[in-house]
């Protein structure tokens, strides 16, 4: 089952179960996945692009929370989290920081960095092999680690 065709049927069972905030949610994050649609003239996303419209709706949802958070609004903080654990049930896996740390190393080891300034190299063939499973933010952080 694809993601978009999961996100069909998670609609249609929040609809019936009358569960208005997640129903919410994921008119969304299809929402967000139609317009990505119209921009590339398509009617299917594979996974992968999906993926990453999932995560770009997450990174506005916690930049959202650490707003409300500043501005002492925590029910809307609150509701902010509970749309992230919704689109979050959406993604795959996460790898763990083992698994993310021996593909920095191979990755390393393929471009045959041996500095930062080949950094986006290495940043860019992580995310190639993470394929989602794994933000922007972690490998960059990884990568820095690593790379001498």
């Amino acid at each position: 089952m694809t993601l978009l065709e999961r996100l069909a049927q998670e609609l249609k069972s929040a609809l019936l179960a009358r569960d208005a905030e997640r129903l919410s949610t994921l008119r969304l994050l299809k929402s967000a996945v139609g317009y990505a649609q119209i921009e590339r003239k398509t009617d299917t996303l594979p996974d992968a692009e999906v993926v990453t419209i999932i995560h770009k709706e997450l990174k506005k949802r916690r930049e959202a929370v650490e707003q409300y958070d500043k501005g002492g609004r925590p029910e809307l903080a609150a509701k902010e989290s509970r749309e992230i654990t919704v689109l979050e049930s959406f993604l795959p896996r996460p790898l763990s920081s083992e698994e993310l740390e021996q593909l920095v190393r191979d990755a390393i080891q393929e471009t045959g960095a041996v500095g930062r300034k080949q950094m986006g190299q290495v940043i860019k063939a992580v995310q190639a092999k993470a394929a989602g499973r794994a933000e922007g933010k972690v490998i960059s952080e990884q990568v820095t680690k690593l790379l001498p």
